[in-house]
């Protein structure tokens, strides 16, 4: 069983559901401290023709709260929604795939749920029900109650929990844990190094790494599945 373990991102990028493509089993890591200036409750799309910073309001977010203990600012969460599906419908006004994307979207923004985890949790369910990854999505703050671990061994006893035989970690993850540490514990430790393939953008320049969005907005999911693929685990 291959297991990926990250935190919940905003309408993240497409090598976020590679790791979830590559994986049979993904764990949203929603009780760990908040990122500022992350990618929890920010992302990028593009607006006339450059990357343009989208961010949800959120209240008592800083490096020393957990991502499931963050909230949103409820006097600015409806008219921020309004205002950003607005700028997509704008921004996108000649995208081939905008209806269906911006309903999605919309679906996704409908409720106000007082958690930002949440909203995060139930995005990366639908967005992986849309693109067709067949892995399981579980919330780790409710189930495997470790916080007194940390890092690498947090990580080795959710492996163990769920019986893994391999830990998938993206890239930037090398400096992080030691594949001899995890071997030792009978576990296999690989690393997906994402490629993200020129898709057209209607823009002079292709800007890679934008939010999902980007990419449900310029591309039928055949090409998304194929895209989907572009890794190679090391």
């Amino acid at each position: 069983m291959r297991l990926s373990i990250m935190q919940p991102y905003l309408f993240p990028y497409l090598g976020y559901f590679q790791l979830m493509a590559a994986s049979d089993k993904f764990v949203v890591y929603d009780d760990v401290s908040y990122i500022k200036q992350g990618w929890i409750n920010r992302n990028r799309i593009l607006v006339n023709g450059a990357p343009h910073s989208f961010t949800m309001p959120v209240m008592n977010a800083g490096s020393n709260v957990d991502i499931d203990q963050i909230r949103f600012d409820q006097r600015l969460y409806a008219s921020w929604r309004t205002k950003f599906l607005r700028t997509l419908a704008q921004a996108y006004g000649k995208a081939p795939f905008k209806d269906r994307t911006i309903a999605l979207i919309t679906d996704i923004l409908a409720e106000e749920p007082a958690g930002l985890s949440g909203l995060l949790s139930g995005s990366l369910q639908r967005l992986r029900t849309e693109l067709g990854i067949p892995c399981e999505i579980v919330p780790g703050s409710s189930v495997y109650r470790n916080k007194e671990l940390r890092s690498a061994a947090r990580i080795l006893d959710i492996c163990k929990q769920e019986k893994a035989d391999v830990y998938i970690n993206a890239f930037g993850g090398q400096a992080l844990y030691d594949r001899a540490e995890f071997e030792h514990n009978g576990i296999g430790l690989e690393f997906l190094k994402s490629r993200l393939p020129f898709y057209e953008q209607g823009t002079a320049d292709f800007v890679p790494g934008l939010s999902i969005i980007d990419v449900l907005m310029h591309c039928d999911m055949a090409s998304i599945h194929a895209q989907l693929e572009e890794y190679e685990l090391i």
